[in-house]
Formats: C-alpha cells, sequence, structure tokens
C-alpha cells in the first residue's frame, strides 16, 4: 500500500498539457495506490463553485469516479481557496485543514500548503490574512462571476509582478517558524508545497532528525511524492 503527494499543479486550460499529463495519470494509478493528498494550488485560480473550470471538467469527473476506491484529500493553497467543502464532496475529495497531522506508516506526519512558513514576505501574509477572511470571501462572492474572474486575472498578474522584485529569501520558509511548528506538533515528517522548490531538507529538531519535504511545482516537470512502509520515493517527469 501506497500514498501519494502532490502540490502547485496550477492547473490552467492554457496548460493542457499539464491537465492531459495529470489525467494520464489518474487513469494509470498502480494499484499499490490507495490515497492521494493535493496539497493546494491545485488549479491556477477559483472564483467560486460557479467558476466555470474552463477544461477541468474531466479532471474533476475522473477524480469523482475514481475516489470510489481511492482516498482524495485536499488542502487549500493561496490560489484555490474558494474551492468550498460542498464543491469538494460532491467530487468525491475531502477537504482538509490546513495544517493537519496524519499517522502513517508508524510515522507522525505534518502536511501543509507551506504558505504560512514563508513569515518574512509581510505583505503576502497581510494578503493572505484578507482573502482567508469569511467576510472578504461572502464580499467576493457578491460580484458577478464576470468580476470575479477580472479580479482573479489582475490579481495573478500583481502577484507575478511583485514575486519578480522579491528578494528570493523572502519567498521561502523561515527556518526558525519551520522549527516552531515541528516542535508545536512533534511531528517526525514535515510535507509542504507552496516555494517550488523541491527538496528533502534533514532537521535535527526536539532531539531527533526530522525530515521537510518540500513538494515541486508541476511546470516543467511532475513531481510525485509516494511514500509507503519502506521507503521515500519521488517521480518527477517532463511535462514539454
Amino acid at each position: 500500500m501506497s500514498t501519494l503527494f502532490i502540490s502547485d499543479l496550477h492547473l490552467d486550460n492554457k496548460r493542457p498539457n499539464v491537465i492531459n499529463f495529470f489525467i494520464n495519470f489518474l487513469d494509470n494509478l498502480n494499484n499499490d495506490v490507495k490515497t492521494i493528498y493535493i496539497l493546494g494550488d491545485f488549479v491556477e485560480y477559483w472564483v467560486g463553485d460557479d467558476d466555470p473550470a474552463i477544461g477541468l471538467q474531466e479532471v474533476f469527473k475522473l477524480i469523482k469516479k475514481i475516489s470510489q476506491n481511492i482516498n482524495i484529500y485536499f488542502m487549500h493553497g493561496n490560489r484555490d481557496f474558494m474551492i468550498s467543502k460542498k464543491y469538494c464532496e460532491e467530487n468525491g475529495i475531502k477537504l482538509l485543514n490546513d495544517p493537519t497531522v496524519i499517522n502513517l506508516y508508524n510515522k507522525k506526519i505534518l502536511l501543509m500548503h507551506g504558505d504560512t512558513l514563508c513569515i518574512d514576505d509581510i505583505e503576502y501574509q497581510k494578503f493572505r490574512q484578507m482573502v482567508r477572511s469569511e467576510k472578504w470571501q461572502k464580499e467576493m462572492l457578491k460580484k458577478s462571476l464576470n468580476e470575479r474572474l477580472l479580479l482573479a486575472k489582475n490579481l495573478r498578474e500583481k502577484s507575478k509582478s511583485e514575486t519578480d522584485n522579491k528578494d528570493e529569501f523572502i519567498m521561502d520558509v523561515n527556518s526558525e517558524e519551520v522549527k516552531k511548528i515541528i516542535l508545536k506538533y512533534n511531528v517526525d515528517i514535515l510535507i509542504h508545497g507552496h516555494t517550488h522548490r523541491p527538496n528533502i531538507h534533514k532537521i535535527f529538531c526536539n532531539n531527533k532528525e526530522v525530515k521537510r519535504i518540500v513538494l515541486g511545482d508541476w511546470y516543467d516537470k511532475s513531481y510525485i511524492l509516494e511514500l509507503n512502509q519502506d521507503k521515500v520515493s519521488v517521480w518527477k517527469n517532463n511535462l514539454s
């Protein structure tokens, strides 16, 4: 039995090759796979459950189909936090809180999207607090679909512009915050995405070695983490 972890696919109809790769991935899952965790930024943007999800309908239909035999878990990222619990349930997906602790193969594992670890990016943390508030989301959903789609487009462009002008270290996790969260939950492994900097870090914390596994994004390559009883495996494939 094995468990898969993915994040930061940023599925978008403008990148059909990634959508097709993901569909093929789901269609050809090994029989040993019993659970898939999607740790945020599954789609490029989401403006509410009336989002047309252009190019993604087949993806959600397939997820609903395979969820009859495989557990599919999803955690909000900074692009898809407007996907509701109701929409998840209708499509066979179990919505997770961020963070969430699971016990797997005799290991205590902390799952996060990862953006809350980037505390040096003060502007982003303020923005995150605003858009994750119930008040902001209610006001957002009062707008017409076209207004929300335009706003999402503008926010993506603004985010890209700001990212291009920020120092690299600001957008990465804060090492002290990582240790703080590991100590808080007393875990053996921390798995997250968001930073697009895939790696397996070993941290000595709480008198033991803790692994921080950073998932990669699906731009040039797919990035799939597999855990089973015996080992940790990382699978990469070119998407071009």
